[in-house]
């Protein structure tokens, strides 16, 4: 019987020494807070892979779940076979793509650390059929590498630890490999910044933006001084997890940016809600980005029921409006 990804880690990482993981989880924290690219290997040793999977993993994993759900609400998942995961260490985009697709055929997961794909390949044993017949190879991301071909690649949580200069021959080495790509990174203006270059790399190359975003010109939420644009994702913290990061709450908010592009045109939505709605008796207030490349304030009243039911029921990060192709009306 297959597992979900909370129940393989705690099968997997059930014999592990609790205290060096949670050094090694101290160290990780320590260089992914610094906000500087890392100048050596990360996940240099199997404990530090450990502490990865089970620090970061669940985390990766409900981002990847979050920006896939609102793709796959705007049918932009349909057709999807194959998956190439570039740099996906222990393989949290590959468990939350097989969850998101299930007619996913075959997977490759890329990542220049032997430790993490070890545990990985490990991992993947507990999954579901799909996820445990995986391909797990190295790949150097320092210079542009040469990728099979696949339907959908995903680069989740990797442009933000590469130098600047490399962050492009990732992103067009993956446009050149598959025919979708998802881009996803923390929730933080620095890593807004890496999905942003992507989103415009891919937008120039003539590809079509399907989410978050409802148009291909200048991102709105980027001209605003002091703000970007992110979303959050809701998950539960397994006992392992609150042991090796020390939190008292059974839950944690993981805030990430994405985009995902195709190089066909695939349906989008009208507008999406970039912060939570603001309720009053009788009205919400949504801050939308719109398809004519404007951001900003819409007051949705009980004077026009249909809009209004839909209003309070919408959350921040939610597509706003009828999805449509490239030719997508504005918001009415």
């Amino acid at each position: 019987m297959p597992h979900p990804l909370t129940d393989a880690l705690g099968a997997a990482l059930a014999d592990a020494d609790t205290g060096a993981l949670r050094r090694a989880t101290a160290r990780l924290v320590e260089v992914y807070r610094s906000g500087a690219p890392p100048s050596t290997q990360v996940l240099a040793d199997p404990v530090a892979a450990m502490a990865y999977a089970a620090y970061r993993m669940p985390a990766t994993h409900a981002a990847l779940t979050r920006a896939l759900g609102e793709a796959g609400g705007l049918g932009a998942l349909a057709g999807i076979r194959s998956l190439l995961d570039v740099g996906g260490g222990t393989g949290a985009a590959l468990w939350a793509v097989a969850e998101a697709v299930p007619e996913l055929e075959r997977a490759t997961v890329l990542d220049g650390s032997a430790d993490a794909l070890a545990l990985g390949r490990r991992l993947a044993g507990y999954g579901p059929p799909v996820v445990a017949a995986a391909g797990w190879a190295p790949v150097e991301l320092a210079t542009r590498p040469t990728l099979p071909a696949a339907d959908l690649a995903v680069v989740s949580y990797v442009l933000g630890e590469l130098a600047e200069e490399r962050r492009a021959d990732i992103v067009d080495a993956v446009a050149d490999a598959a025919g979708r790509v998802l881009v996803v990174e923390p929730g933080t203006p620095r890593g807004f910044a890496a999905v942003l270059a992507a989103r415009d790399r891919l937008a120039a190359a003539g590809w079509h933006l399907v989410a978050p975003c409802p148009q291909p010109g200048p991102c709105p939420v980027a001209a605003r001084s002091g703000d970007w644009c992110h979303f959050t994702a809701r998950l539960e913290r397994s006992a392992l997890h609150r042991r090796l990061k020390g939190g008292a709450l059974g839950h944690e908010d993981e805030k990430f940016s994405y985009v995902l592009a195709s190089r066909e045109p695939l349906p989008h939505s009208d507008a999406r809600v970039l912060r939570h709605p603001g309720f009053r008796k009788g009205m919400v207030t949504l801050e939308l980005c719109r398809s004519d490349g404007s951001a900003g304030p819409q007051i949705v009243t009980k004077r026009d029921r249909e809009a209004y039911r839909r209003a309070r029921d919408v959350d921040w990060g939610d597509a706003w409006g009828e999805p449509g192709g490239p030719d997508a009306a504005h918001p009415r």
